[in-house]
């Protein structure tokens, strides 16, 4: 007996993108406010680094002018700050250009 179904070859898996950092280097962040704790007019800090996911979330090494080390957080606890509307003054470089 002849069999007429064709041999068929599993489908490969969709091929998932890496999610897509939304920060810069050199851009200005603040650190979300969670529940206890207010985010703060004056931590604003600055990108210094992407690195790789941690599970599901992006990180990044960040960093405030007035503290000798940096951080690591994840994408989803920044959030952009908008440098003219935070009381500090840019350089004319970054109102030009933006911060990215």
């Amino acid at each position: 007996m002849i069999s007429t179904n064709p041999i068929r070859c599993p489908a490969r898996p969709a091929r998932q993108q890496a999610p897509a950092h939304l920060f810069t280097i050199g851009q200005a962040v603040r650190l979300k406010g969670g529940f206890l704790k207010p985010a703060l007019p004056t931590d604003i800090y600055r990108i210094t680094g992407k690195l790789p996911p941690r599970g599901d979330s992006l990180q990044y090494r960040i960093r405030n002018d007035d503290e000798r080390h940096e951080r690591v957080t994840t994408q989803d606890s920044l959030e952009p700050v908008d440098m003219l509307q935070s009381g500090r003054r840019s350089t004319l470089i970054e109102r030009t250009f933006g911060h990215g």
